[in-house]
């Protein structure tokens, strides 16, 4: 019988893959883990029970969180539903305004911002500019000045109009109109004119915008808006070297429009001097989509069957060049928006199972997407929403069945870490504001605006304090007949049903937080053995395990008797289940039981008493026959 040692000092390749529990040879293997749920890894490689989410409202229904952020001083959250936009500061709702979007659009909207205005656009509705003012917020349709225009009939079709000037009646030599060309702009012979009255799909009422027309015989040279109810509006925007820039629209889904230097609503290509208007489609061997554009080092395009590059120093009419970089593709059945990682750009694949991070190699001049997903394939199904904490370094992706996947990406490090968050409820869209994270939450078809509170270990939580104890905690409408958790003065109380929006405190409290329970889970690897007469074979056991704590609160592990809680022995050896202080230190328990290989781990964490809880490392002592 041999004795071993096996320390585990870092949980920095995050949860890994079931189709990875035979790859021992793999470092990600020493450093990762079976299960981590429910909590985050730190860039230096300990795992800490996740905070607990804060109740802000009930909303009406299904939303869009969009961050809005001034300065440092000056955040807000957009909140879009079904005909509506309410704009939060902090966890207050400031303003409310009706909307034109509707609740089947949100999963398409986009956005961009420009100083202290956001663009929201969607293919089927004109894009809205959000803006603040000293009475307060506008909404309302953006300030085109001049649109881009484009021949979407065929060339043989041509316009005859009965007059030059005033209001005059165009007549086409087949059906090109609709009803959405109403309050549309067509040109004729470099003339433009605004459509006031839909005839027929051949015949249609204009006033003449740009002086006389040229004559009013039948013309073949003519166009029309490539923004508008009958061609469709903007999919995506963001702002690059002083131009706003559009990717595609309903009809153009694979053009981009450039304005014109400074002056971002004006899309006039002029005579193609350097500081006008720009627009052309991506051609390749694929029709692709464009599914987003991003200001990076250089103006970067997505579509839904590959990444561009998009270079010209400064970008002009002249010197501008598109080339394709990588096949990956970007999701289709929702806007998602891209992240700037440490320089690097991150979007979701469109085949839902893959994140990508777009970095440009000075060596070669050229763009690759790395799959970050790579380890943890079971984790990344079907991504509906990202934010990203700069200040934690995380990356959360709202999933399609509503949980919540973690990514812990430290470049400098080389840290890409894995975890998974659940709760009684589905995540549906998030939102990171100045180091908060957002979460629309869909809990028992009820939506709710929360957000992560690092002071809270429940969710859907609300807290109360006073300078007087308190015998009931009233309030709590929204967690009406179900079974909550207490933390009252700090600590865990037995949970408690909340009738008529309250709960009884028994004994009486001064503070405290009711919420949601949620489990965390730590589960290592299954073990390889080794000692000093080499691998091992043979049957192992575990003689002691050690944990090493930081400012713990409370433990349940399981050692190979099930789950106990673990009590905290201090200097003055008092023995706590749960310490009223964070608990800093090591934890020996000693373990029963042989195993002959098999897939079950050494050890388990799990609970979900709502305390914090940081798990520095493992040491394992183990006894093996050969």
């Amino acid at each position: 019988m041999s004795a071993s040692f096996r320390a585990k000092t870092a949980f920095t390749a995050g949860e890994l893959a079931p189709e990875l529990l035979g790859r021992v040879d793999l470092r990600a293997y020493e450093a990762g883990a079976r299960r981590l749920r429910n909590v985050f890894i730190q860039p230096t490689g300990g795992v800490t029970r996740r905070p607990g989410l804060r109740h802000v409202a009930t909303l009406p229904g299904e939303a869009r969180l969009i961050p809005f952020e001034v300065n440092a001083e000056l955040t807000y959250l957009f909140v879009l539903t079904d005909g509506l936009l309410s704009i939060y500061t902090g966890d207050v709702r400031t303003a409310q305004m009706a909307a034109p979007w509707t609740g089947p659009m949100l999963p398409q909207v986009a956005w961009t911002q420009s100083a202290d205005a956001a663009l929201i656009l969607h293919p089927g509705m004109a894009p809205q500019r959000i803006s603040r003012n000293g009475a307060g917020w506008t909404l309302a349709a953006w300030p085109l000045v001049r649109e881009p225009f484009h021949r979407f009939a065929d060339g043989a079709v041509t316009l005859t109009t009965s007059a030059t000037a005033g209001i005059v009646t165009v007549n086409a030599s087949a059906p090109v109109f609709s009803a959405g060309h109403l309050g549309a702009r067509i040109r004729i012979g470099g003339k433009r004119l605004v459509v006031s009255t839909v005839n027929s799909p051949s015949i249609v009422s204009a006033t003449v915008l740009d002086g006389p027309l040229t004559g009013t015989a039948a013309t073949a040279a003519w166009d029309e808006a490539a923004f508008s109810d009958a061609r469709g509006w903007p999919v995506t925007a963001c702002f690059h070297q002083q131009r706003l820039v559009i990717g595609g629209t309903r009809d153009l889904p694979n053009r981009l429009f450039l304005s014109r230097t400074a002056a971002s609503f004006d899309f006039d290509p002029g005579t193609g001097l350097d500081d006008e208007g720009i627009d052309f489609a991506l051609v390749s061997d694929q029709a692709n989509a464009i599914r987003g554009v991003y200001s990076g080092r250089h103006l970067q395009v997505y579509t839904s069957g590959s990444e561009w590059m998009v270079t010209g120093e400064p970008l002009t009419p002249s010197s501008i060049q598109l080339t394709r970089q990588t096949r990956v593709g970007s999701r289709t059945d929702r806007m998602l928006p891209t992240v700037d990682v440490d320089g690097a750009t991150i979007f979701a694949s469109r085949s839902g199972q893959g994140v990508h991070e777009f970095t440009y190699t000075d060596l070669q001049q050229v763009y690759q997407a790395n799959d970050l997903a790579i380890l943890a394939r079971h984790l990344v199904q079907g991504p509906r929403a990202l934010a990203y904490d700069a200040s934690s370094r995380l990356l959360h992706m709202a999933m399609a069945d509503g949980a919540l996947a973690t990514l812990t990406i430290y470049r400098a490090e080389q840290v890409t870490a894995w975890t998974r968050q659940e709760t009684d409820g589905l995540f549906r869209d998030l939102a990171e504001i100045d180091g908060t994270i957002w979460a629309l939450v869909d809990r028992a078809g009820s939506q709710r605006l929360e957000r992560f509170d690092r002071t809270l270990g429940l969710d859907a939580a609300t807290t109360f304090s006073g300078t007087t104890a308190r015998a009931s905690f009233t309030g709590i409408d929204h967690l009406e007949g179900r079974t909550v958790g207490l933390v009252a003065d700090g600590s865990p109380r037995n949970p408690a049903l909340v009738t008529g929006g309250a709960v009884a405190l028994s004994p009486t409290a001064r503070s405290g937080q009711v919420g949601l329970r949620f489990t965390h889970r730590i589960e290592p690897m299954p073990t390889t053995s080794t000692s000093n007469l080499g691998p091992s074979t043979g049957p192992q056991r575990s003689v002691t395990i050690t944990f090493r704590l930081l400012e713990t609160g409370a433990l349940t592990a399981d050692v190979g008797r099930g789950l106990r809680s673990v009590p905290f022995r201090r200097l003055d050896l008092a023995v706590l289940d749960a310490a009223p202080e964070p608990f800093t230190g090591d934890v020996t328990l000693g373990a029963i039981g042989w195993r002959r290989g098999g897939l079950e781990p050494p050890w388990r964490i799990e609970g979900d008493t709502p305390l914090p809880l940081t798990l520095l490392s493992v040491i394992t002592e183990a006894r093996t026959t050969h």
